[in-house]
Order: C-alpha cells, then sequence, then structure tokens
C-alpha cells in the first residue's frame, strides 16, 4: 500500500567511514535489516549479514557487491541461540533487528508462538550483546543499535508477543548502555512506526481479520490511526537513523530509544 506522501530515496545525511569494522545485523535478507546492512556497508563496514532465508541473503550480498564494504552472508535460525552468541565475536556494531508477528487475542495466542518470539526478539538479541562486548570492551569503542518499535514505547491489542519483546528490549538495551559505557560502547534503540516491509503487509491481513474490517481501511483506520504523519515509514529512513548512531557525532548518545512514529507517541 502506498499514500500520496510516500518520499523518494533517502540520500545518506552523516558521513560515516567505518572501513576496517565489522558489522552484525540480524534479519539482514529483507526490509529494515536489508536498508541497515546495505547501509553499513556502502560506509565501508564488513557486514555479517545474518537471516534465516538464504536466497534473500544471495541477493542481498549481490545487491552489496562493489560498495566500500563487503556483505557476508550467514545463514542462521536465531532460535539458535549458542550459534548467534558464537555469530557475535569480533563485532564492533550490532544491529538486532530480527522479528516476527502474530496478530491474535492473548486467549487464542499459541503459547509456542509466544515462546518463539520471545526467543528470537529478546533472547537472541541478548545472547547477541554478550557475544559481541567483550571484542568492543576490550577496544574501548562499539556500537549496539537495537531495532525496537512504537510497540515498545506503546502497547496495542493482540499483539501481546511482540509487545512484550520489544518492551524488554528497551530495557535490554538501556541496561547494556549503563554497562557499555565505561568501556566506550553505546547502546540505543531506533524504534520506528509501521514500515513498509513484509512484515507490515502481512500484518494488514490479520489485522483486517482482527477486527473485521477490508484491508483497504486497516492502514488508515488502525495502523495509522495515532500517527500524526499518514504514512508507512520507509526502510532506508531507519537505516539512517542507524548510521547515525554508529557516527562520531553521536558518541554522546546512549540509552535512548530514537522514535521515528511519525508524532504517534506525541499524544
Amino acid at each position: 500500500m502506498t499514500t500520496p506522501t510516500t518520499p523518494g530515496p533517502v540520500p545518506p545525511s552523516v558521513e560515516l567511514d567505518l572501513g576496517g569494522r565489522t558489522a552484525l545485523v540480524t534479519g539482514a535478507a529483507g526490509g529494515i535489516g536489508r536498508a541497515c546492512a546495505l547501509r553499513l556497508a556502502a560506509a565501508g563496514a564488513k557486514v555479517r549479514a545474518v537471516d534465516r532465508d538464504a536466497e534473500g541473503l544471495d541477493a542481498l550480498a549481490g545487491q552489496g557487491a562493489g560498495l566500500a564494504g563487503s556483505v557476508e552472508p550467514l545463514v542462521l535460525d536465531l532460535t539458535d541461540l549458542e550459534a548467534a552468541e558464537q555469530a557475535a565475536t569480533g563485532t564492533d556494531v550490532l544491529v538486532n533487528n530480527a522479528g516476527l508477528q502474530l496478530v491474535r487475542p492473548i486467549e487464542q495466542f499459541p503459547p509456542e508462538v509466544f515462546h518463539t518470539v520471545l526467543t528470537v526478539m529478546l533472547e537472541a538479541p541478548f545472547r547477541l550483546i554478550r557475544g559481541s562486548l567483550p571484542h568492543m570492551y576490550g577496544q574501548g569503542w562499539g556500537r549496539i543499535v537495537n531495532i525496537s518499535s512504537v510497540h515498545g514505547l506503546r502497547a496495542s491489542a493482540y499483539k501481546s508477543a511482540y509487545v512484550a519483546a520489544k518492551h524488554g528490549l528497551e530495557g535490554l538495551s538501556k541496561t547494556a548502555a549503563l554497562e557499555g559505557a565505561p568501556h566506550g560502547v553505546t547502546s540505543n534503540c531506533v524504534s520506528p512506526g509501521y514500515v513498509r516491509t513484509p512484515l507490515v503487509e502481512r500484518q494488514i491481513a490479520d489485522q483486517a481479520a482482527a477486527h473485521g474490517i477490508p484491508e483497504e481501511r486497516v492502514l488508515t483506520e488502525v495502523l495509522l490511526k495515532d500517527s500524526a504523519l499518514k504514512r508507512l515509514v520507509e526502510p532506508d529512513e531507519v537505516a539512517e537513523a542507524v548510521a547515525y548512531l554508529c557516527a562520531p557525532q553521536a558518541s554522546f548518545i546512549t540509552g535512548i530509544s530514537l522514535a521515528l512514529d511519525g508524532g504517534w507517541t506525541a499524544h
């Protein structure tokens, strides 16, 4: 779905040199993760692109060819927590982005799906941070950026697992910020509203079923109801916020949640 106010491509807003740095981005095969991987590779980073979608990672690697840095695909299911922690070894920049969503009332929410959502979106980020910190601490520099959500700041009905995971991620990020500060490591959340990704496109169908309305009404009447700006966020806009938090100009920013929510939380 598009709106008349959809912007064009987002140009880089900050000069960022990550030459010689290694970045790890989860959920990198599409959406926000893909945009972040390409942005960090353009800044010179060697990007470990983590996803369970091998085909999507191959396409990303091809798109990243010719950038200042490189994109190295790593097929990994983040429910394998030991492998996730090991994958983060030697990471200078960590972007915890991977996520999944199911829209159901609590009494109908499958417990096994709740467990999987919390594993991928909260426990895996903990393990990835845990795996990356020894290297970051050892060199006195590191950047952790957790892709949270407006749902890390506000709740919505029918999204118990997602809201719980994002609220937990916000707390984990703040704790990492407090512990990392003496070691030159910052930890922040980027918390967008609804982003133009396959995850959101699937949510539109789920929300239509949950609310009993046609899909074409979900965007304006449900997803963007509390947003002052009536459009979806573009993945490149989120990636640019991530880049800013990795830049020297943001070295004093830690423990925050940067909301890209079109004014939703201004209410």
